[in-house]
């Protein structure tokens, strides 16, 4: 990224780059400031001299680009899964030879197309491809922000000085060449310029010279004084130039005629600009100065000329959008216009520029019941283009014309979607409930989908939720008329979360069941199964589901990838490591750990830090676990997200346990149980056993025994084997004799019969504990070398080794298990090993990875070599 001020050489160096590109392939694109609210305008210039190379991509992202391109209708294209596609295509375009991208005046990129920019150039690797950009200064494009970076500075002084008197004619006094090198920091562009519009008597004695404008300013009021020398037929023209973003000579024409304007040569000899295959303007700095120098009116007539040249079939968005600049005052038609183009937009995945076109038909609509509706459809937009401090404002927007209870009530609505976005915590769920309350006689379909919302944010919010929680919600469901069509799988659920948080998990068993063979029979696919899954998947692991558990929080990952829905796959990730790490699959849990990351870096999005502690914890990781804990409490607790804090006491006491640390894991377990009692969650029962294993190890039975009464009752309404083998190992901790044996066994055979392989591992763990100290070292053995070999194979150090203490002092000693080294890999090169492991082809892995194809390659290369093989069958072994 090339950076500085207007006329610093940055477009020059750009030049003197594409003449030395020899043997390459050149794309340029220049950022306009007209075209900024148009989606992916910039990308299209860039991309379309590539776009014969579709075809290789694979299905999604070909897709997804022609999407936003608006080479094919279809559902909107996720924003990364478009810069993913760009990147495969410049590296598949870069195989035939190498490939240069060139943008200027970057500032002036359409968000959309800046996104995507500096996502490819974060990536690029072992591409032959090279990207750089030219910006006016690294503050004006804080997409590029982190990109490598070259600050262009003016010339040092002497070559300044022979720069200002090569153009220079007549004498001149060393004072004012000193002011004038001084003023303008050594700018080239302002070098040249400058001087033009100053008398002899100015350069011969610096009468005149005197000014505080900024540097652009002064280099702009240069050309509007060599504009104030032409006919007004010649600015005219110039002034469409100015107007006209595409720098199309034919459209220019016809807008020309439109206004009666015939004359280029005088404006061409004046060096302003040239019209030949495009239009160009010397500087950019002479378009803003001709476009800002002219007339309101002046600008508005030459808007509406370029509208009235501008094809309605072939390119609609301009047209409305040169209308919008021709509009004297509000106008319906106009604002109905750029409405349809909003929706044109939003079908491209451009929501950024949806919202600007709903804002400018805002500000042109008459009446103020449209004006508040299009304000609300702005600030919608806004609010899923990630911008929540303009949704705000467009919200107030909104609020200030005369609303209805069904607009009133949807954009309170919408209020409560950003807080639970922005901050997933306390502050959410009494909005999200006012809202639902106000649809309730309104709409009764989105009240029950805007009450399940607001269970959604109890949860979240877990211990920290404020006023009445879950209950509250729950007494306005109950009092709510039946749903006003035939109950699905969201009606059961919203029932039976009614019923938990009025009757309690007993009670509400059954519904929630119900409500999960719902989900399991219908199918959840397309953006609707996204926006159920998330609940699906968290009833299944509350009831003690494990086999439903894991292939929901399977599809939900999956579903998120299909759909390139990027911004769902996090949450989605972090939900599947934890069933990862609880089935003892550490190194599957550990694969994804590393997409979650790319993924997070990818979007710019907070990870997701539920899996990773548990894997850190089951992993025995202490030190790791130490700065995720840290993160971790410090962000949930800003953010009011309770759940999170409940995740973290689980992880952490499941580490301290495996590390025998049972005071340590009695402290953590019983603050985090203690601080919300009535919770019935996965992460709640989870730490429950915890809580019984510290407590009868460290001494403190009492503790003990009231966790194992909250965790029977559970159970109890579970019946699942997951929930009734926690429940039965943590009784046969606290028990003795033939009650104890009794019930490790059945924790054995219950917790055999499931996915959940690491709980099943530490019921040999505790059983084999418990025998040796009834002297029972044979039958211990057994039990202790089950859990070991199985602790051994996932990786889950901590327990293996507690669990080898015992084999030891049960008079056996634990096999080591020999691990082979070839050569030392980086975290990517072992993620990519990982994912030709599971069979994926370098194009899935690249898509995992938000890197290349090509990239993989290059990996790939560097793991055999470090490895000593030649192929991928041979990582297998």
């Amino acid at each position: 990224m090339l950076s500085g001020e207007a006329g610093v050489g940055k477009t020059a160096l750009l030049e003197y780059l594409v003449g030395r590109a020899a043997g390459c392939r050149v794309v340029r694109a220049t950022g306009v400031q007209s075209e900024m609210e148009l989606p992916f305008a910039g990308l299209h210039q860039l991309c379309l001299p590539l776009l014969d190379g579709l075809d290789r991509l694979p299905a999604p992202q070909r897709g997804a680009l022609r999407a936003a391109f608006g080479l094919r209708a279809g559902e909107p294209p996720d924003r990364f899964l478009v810069s993913l596609a760009v990147l495969g295509l410049f590296a598949e375009m870069a195989h035939e030879r190498p490939l240069v991208c060139v943008v200027d005046d970057a500032q002036w990129l359409d968000r959309a197309s800046a996104e995507a920019l500096a996502f490819v150039g974060r990536r690029l690797v072992a591409e032959s491809v090279a990207l750089v950009f030219a910006v006016r200064g690294a503050d004006q494009a804080a997409q590029l922000a982190g990109l490598p970076s070259l600050v262009v500075e003016g010339l040092a002084t002497d070559a300044a000085r022979t720069l200002l008197r090569s153009v220079v004619r007549g004498p001149v006094d060393d004072r004012v060449l000193d002011r004038v090198v001084a003023e303008t920091r050594g700018n080239p562009l302002a070098l040249v310029e400058l001087p033009r519009g100053l008398t002899a008597a100015e350069l011969s004695a610096g009468f005149g010279l005197a000014g505080q404008w900024a540097l652009p300013d002064r280099i702009e009021e240069g050309y509007r004084r060599r504009l104030g020398m032409l006919a007004d037929a010649t600015r005219q023209l110039v002034l469409v130039a100015a107007a006209e973003p595409l720098g199309d000579p034919v459209l220019l024409w016809r807008a020309a005629e439109q206004l009666g304007v015939e004359a280029a040569a005088p404006a061409a000899a004046a060096g302003l600009l040239e019209i030949g295959a495009r239009v160009s303007f010397r500087h950019p700095l002479v378009r803003s100065a001709i476009y800002w120098s002219a007339s309101v009116e002046q600008r508005r007539a030459v808007h509406l000329a370029l509208a009235q040249a501008t094809d309605p079939e072939a390119d609609p968005d301009r047209r409305a959008w040169h209308l919008a600049h021709s509009a004297v005052g509000p106008d319906e038609d106009v604002a109905a216009e750029l409405e349809r183009c909003a929706g044109r937009a939003q079908d491209r995945g451009g929501l950024a520029a949806a919202a600007a076109f709903l804002e400018r038909a805002t500000e042109l609509s008459p009446e103020p019941a449209r004006r508040g509706e299009r304000a609300l459809g702005a600030a919608l937009a806004s609010h899923r283009a990630g911008a929540p401090d303009t949704a705000q404002r467009l919200l107030a927007l909104a609020e200030a014309g005369p609303l209805d209870k069904l607009r009133r009530a949807q954009v309170d609505l919408l209020r409560a979607q950003i807080a639970f976005a922005v901050n997933r915590g306390a502050d959410a769920a009494p909005l999200l409930l006012n809202a639902a309350r106000q649809l309730q006689p309104l709409d009764p379909v989105r009240a029950r989908e805007t009450y399940l919302d607001a269970f959604t944010a109890v949860l979240f919010a877990g211990p920290l939720a404020s006023g009445g929680g879950g209950r509250e919600v729950a007494e306005a469901v109950r009092a709510a008329p039946p749903p006003p069509r035939r109950p699905g799988a969201a009606d059961l659920l919203l029932d039976g979360l009614s019923t938990r948080f009025l009757d309690g998990y007993s009670a509400a068993t059954p519904a929630l069941r119900r409500a999960l063979s719902c989900f399991l029979e219908v199918g959840l696919s397309g953006d609707e199964g996204l926006h159920w899954i998330w609940h699906a998947q968290v009833t299944a692991g509350d009831l003690g589901e494990d086999e439903a558990w894991a292939m929901l929080t399977a599809r939900h990952v999956q579903l998120a990838r299909d759909s390139g829905a990027l911004g769902e796959l996090p949450l989605a990730l972090a939900a599947r490591i934890t069933a990862h790490a609880l089935a003892g699959e550490l190194e599957q849990a550990e694969s994804l750990i590393a997409e979650l990351a790319a993924v997070s870096e990818a979007t710019g999005s907070p990870r997701a830090p539920y899996g990773a502690l548990m894997l850190t914890a089951w992993q025995g990781r202490e030190a790791d676990a130490a700065e995720l804990v840290e993160a971790a409490s410090y962000e949930m607790q800003r953010r009011g997200e309770g759940i999170g804090l409940t995740y973290v006491s689980w992880a952490q006491a499941v580490l301290y346990n495996g590390l025998g640390r049972y005071q340590d894991a009695l402290v953590v377990a019983t603050r985090g149980s203690g601080e919300h009692p009535s919770e019935m969650t996965m992460p709640s029962r989870g730490l429950l056993a915890e809580l019984v294993e510290a407590g009868s190890r460290g001494g403190n039975p009492d503790h003990a025994a009231d966790a194992l009464h909250r965790l029977t009752e559970m159970a109890h309404a579970s019946g699942t084997d997951w929930a009734l083998g926690l429940e039965a190992r943590s009784r046969a901790l606290l028990s003795d004799g033939a009650a104890a044996e009794s019930a490790y066994r059945e924790a054995v055979d219950r917790l055999g019969r499931t996915r959940i392989r690491g709980e099943l591992a530490r019921a040999h763990l505790v059983y084999g504990e418990w025998l040796r100290r009834e002297r029972r070292r044979l039958d211990a053995r057994e039990h202790l070398r089950a859990g070991y070999d199985m602790f051994t194979a996932m990786g889950a150090a901590a327990f293996a080794q507690r669990a080898a203490r015992e084999l030891h002092a049960a008079g056996e000693t634990a096999r080591k298990r020999t691990v082979e080294t070839s050569g030392e890999l980086t975290a990517q090169e072992a993620q990519v090993v990982r994912l030709v492991r599971e069979g994926l082809s370098n194009q899935e892995i690249a898509a995992r990875l938000f890197i290349s194809p090509r990239t993989v390659e290059w990996h790939l290369t560097k793991i055999f070599g470090k490895l000593h093989i030649t192929s991928r069958r041979q990582l297998f072994r």
